[in-house]
């Protein structure tokens, strides 16, 4: 299979994933591709991971630090994962073994803004990176190398590393090649300088990533595709959470904040953000563009629609049907998708100069806009922060979206006092449910409690909101942002005591 290397001395390095993985020691911090299913190796983490196993049964230690662009597969966080492989993992993660062994204390993880992890690695705060593994589409004549389904941290992994080793991917598809955007201008602070991007689609890099041959200790062919994204039909809690925004947004337009181009959009990943996407087609724009970290299922069919003229981003999160609808056609899209190195996607200058309108899923938000989107009852991690706090900090419009229910009914994604907070309140400008959209724009704190009960919570704890929120007006130790200390986290505790937040007859906490 090797037509995809064209450098002699390469070619010369190919072996076997077990070969591969015989080259990396326990202790050993690994950075290794990878987004959101996209663009990982898929080879020889598996191998490592029968590496490990064969070295515990023998009664040897044997773990390794993983790094990733994001979240990866059952082949790469999974199989290590249930080695037991992994001391250390960072930034973001959405394996269940990975969840349950970060939550059992087994596990080291660090959750981090996916666009600081590029500098930190340079400032060193990870130490040394002794191996990177990166998956590519091809290995060109002067080495360098064409990326694969996702750009990442690549960059930076090729640069810092001692050694590296290639997963040279076949089934990726050959016109890949021009799609991406390696830009090598970034610096460390004090020799930064400003980054020349005026429009999401402008390109000011390299369409390929340079890699020193001589650190090239291994390459492998493989065939194996790339993680599958599920995507479910939106129903109806989804179609209302989107109709809701896009009211919203045709309102910005009228008053004159926005154009009927809007602003460069990102969005989360998710049922709800491709509900929004084909709200947007369904409303008649046209042209807009797109700066987000992932192109999903709906970015392709708005690109396909004319809705959206451009996509930026840094990875691909597709479904079966969508894979074969963009390989099927990617010379078309070829023409209309930027993937750049994340510490580009996600930079908060750009975010913040391009004007984003950032569109982000929640796991719960409190009475004054403050939003958890990692934490489950404060304390169990659920994926992470990935990218969500690049573009809440910095965008032009900053929303946050979820169910105003989860679990049946059992648990208020509106509590008195998130019980983890990733997104201040500060950096929260509208909350949107199925119930409906609160904008805290321009609001003191206790007016924006009154906006998030009336128009986001669910009816069956809406009461139980206004009722904390009327005595804690009378009774908090200060009128600013009223609080009942002994009770504000009482929902949560109520729902890890019984696995409800509602209890009997509707009390909540210390009524």
């Amino acid at each position: 299979m090797s037509d995809r290397i064209h450098n002699a001395s390469l070619r010369e390095r190919l072996m076997s994933a077990d070969a591969a993985a015989a080259l990396i020691r326990p202790g050993d911090t690994i950075a290794m591709s990878g987004f959101t299913g996209s663009g990982y190796p898929k080879a020889v983490p598996r191998a490592l991971a029968a590496r490990i196993e064969r070295a515990h049964a023998a009664g040897e230690a044997f773990q390794v630090q993983v790094l990733t662009g994001a979240s990866t597969a059952p082949e790469l966080d999974g199989v290590l994962a249930r080695a037991r492989g992994m001391q250390l993992r960072l930034p973001y993660q959405s394996d269940p073994t990975v969840r349950d062994c970060i939550n059992a204390g087994e596990l080291e993880y660090i959750d981090l803004h996916i666009s600081q992890v590029a500098q930190d690695t340079w400032f060193g705060f990870f130490g040394d990176v002794e191996i990177a593994l990166v998956e590519v589409t091809a290995i060109l004549e002067d080495g360098s190398l064409v990326p694969a389904s996702s750009v990442g941290n690549n960059k930076t992994w090729l640069d810092r590393a001692s050694k590296v080793i290639l997963e040279v991917n076949h089934w990726q598809p050959a016109a890949l090649q021009g799609m991406h955007d390696i830009y090598y201008g970034t610096a460390l602070p004090p020799h930064r300088v400003p980054i020349p991007l005026l429009r999401p689609d402008d390109r000011i890099g390299e369409p390929t990533l340079r890699c020193d041959p001589a650190k090239v200790v291994a390459v492998v062919e493989t065939h194996a595709p790339d993680r599958h994204t599920v995507f479910n039909p939106p129903d109806d809690t989804s179609r209302r959470i989107a109709g809701h925004l896009l009211e919203f947004l045709a309102h910005e337009v009228q008053r004159g904040r926005l154009t009927a181009q809007l602003l460069p959009l990102q969005s989360g990943v998710g049922n709800i953000a491709n509900a929004v996407l084909a709200g947007l087609a369904d409303s008649g724009y046209r042209g807009l563009s797109a700066f987000t970290e992932v192109i999903q299922d709906g970015m392709l069919a708005l690109l396909k629609q004319g809705v959206l003229r451009s996509a930026s981003a840094t990875s691909f999160s597709l479904s079966e049907a969508a894979l074969a609808e963009f390989n099927a056609n990617v010379d078309f899209y070829r023409e209309r998708i930027v993937l750049r190195p994340q510490e580009i996607s996600n930079h908060p200058e750009l975010i913040r100069r391009l004007g984003c309108i950032a569109m982000n899923g929640m796991i719960e938000a409190d009475l004054y806009g403050n939003v958890n989107s990692s934490h489950i009852a404060g304390s169990r991690i659920m994926n992470g922060i990935g990218g969500s706090g690049d573009f809440a900090r910095n965008a032009y419009l900053s929303v946050f979206m979820a169910p105003s229910t989860a679990k049946g009914g059992a648990v208020s994604s509106l509590v008195p006092m998130a019980s983890h907070v990733d997104h201040t309140e500060h950096d929260v400008m509208v909350l949107v449910t199925e119930q409906g959209l609160a904008d805290l724009r321009g609001l003191s704190p206790k007016q924006r409690a009154r906006q998030v009960i009336a128009h986001c919570a669910h009816p069956d704890y809406r009461p139980l909101l206004q009722d904390y929120f009327d005595r804690a007006c009378r009774a908090s130790y200060g009128k600013h942002t009223p609080h009942l200390l002994t009770e504000a986290l009482s929902w949560h505790e109520r729902f890890i005591q019984t696995g409800s937040m509602r209890g009997p007859m509707g009390a909540v906490g210390g009524r």
